[in-house]
């Protein structure tokens, strides 16, 4: 019996249901299995995009495809271009799908990225940090986006981990250095207390993971193995990463919710590393339990933390079964089953 065979109720039927055509689409996709060409697959794509959140989001956008404020897209926040861009990711939007998805890829590639490869809160270098970075590449990777510039940020996210060819933030006059918040290698970030932050490793990781095998240079390859040794270094169950004062870790990490913005939690964790080949090293066991843990006794998962009222969208109240936490839940443990 396999893991997913394994989760309590009739989990996947909800899913199915036709009152969320995103949640649909994507459970044909992650987790039915169902190929590209298959016709009912097609047909919830398209109701996807034409219904519910895309739409919703989509039809928020500017002709010139920014949201709220032209520029970097940072603020205003959880509404701005950046957390559109994010959510869009999140609910399976698709740049083949919808034309103005490829403006708002085209928009933030121009006034989000700095010169060297930064996704940038304010367009220049120093706005970089390891949580926006990481973010920014996810979405843009899973929205379909091709393009060199994509590309380079992808390169720069690993070397700024590395090091290589980056000077200190105290070498000012380097072409090429650290600052104040991306204040160093191995994810280390001036929020943090110029210590590694765990938050951005995730988001960095996660992105790693959906790069193609093919697209990974020996420079993201190095930056792969240090950021896995990274979120080994301690229980990923535990979450026990350097924090500003040394205090606990922040409890979100234990609180499953959607959408997810800087904020991260174990589940993203263990989606990022799993994705990455761990989905059967014995580190990974503990927070695999606390993952099936938390279902209920039809195998769904409740929303824990959530962003009502703050975004385009609401997901559900908190505390009730959710369908957007039940999709990331289960699409983990396929994740994490199918790299045994």
């Amino acid at each position: 019996m396999t893991r997913l065979e394994s989760i309590k109720g009739n989990v996947l039927e909800w899913l199915l249901e036709a009152d969320s055509p995103g949640v649909r689409y994507l459970a044909l996709r992650d987790l039915a299995g169902r190929s590209e060409n298959d016709p009912e697959l097609k047909a919830a794509c398209r109701a996807a995009h034409q219904q519910g959140p895309i739409a919703k989001v989509l039809d928020a956008m500017s002709p010139e495809g920014y949201w709220v404020q032209p520029g970097a897209g940072y603020a205003p926040k959880y509404r701005g271009s950046v957390w559109a861009m994010i959510l869009l990711a999140q609910l399976g939007a698709r740049i083949d799908q919808d034309e103005r998805i490829a403006t708002a890829c085209q928009y933030m590639l121009e006034h989000a990225l700095a010169r060297q490869g930064q996704f940038s809160y304010n367009g220049a270098p120093s706005g970089t940090f390891d949580c926006l970075q990481g973010n920014l590449c996810w979405a843009l990777q899973e929205l379909g986006c091709l393009d060199s510039r994509l590309d380079g940020a992808f390169e720069w996210m690993a070397r700024s981990q590395t090091g290589n060819g980056i000077a200190p933030m105290t070498d000012k006059k380097a072409e090429v250095r650290f600052y104040t918040y991306k204040c160093g290698p191995n994810f280390e970030c001036g929020a943090n207390n110029r210590q590694p932050c765990g938050w951005g490793a995730v988001k960095v990781m996660l992105a790693f993971s959906k790069l193609p095998p093919e697209k990974r240079t020996a420079e993201i390859n190095q930056a792969i193995q240090q950021g896995g040794d990274f979120l080994f270094s301690g229980d990923p169950a535990m979450a026990n990463y350097p924090t500003p004062e040394g205090q606990a870790p922040s409890h979100n990490w234990w609180k499953f919710g959607f959408p997810v913005f800087y904020v991260t939690d174990l589940l993203q964790n263990v989606e990022a590393l799993a994705g990455l080949g761990y989905g059967n090293d014995p580190r990974l066991s503990r927070a695999l339990e606390i993952i099936r843990d938390k279902q209920d006794a039809d195998g769904r998962w409740a929303m824990e933390y959530d962003y009502t009222s703050k975004t385009w969208v609401n997901f559900g109240p908190k505390k009730r079964p959710n369908k957007w936490v039940t999709l990331r839940a289960l699409r983990v443990l396929k994740i994490a089953e199918q790299k045994l």
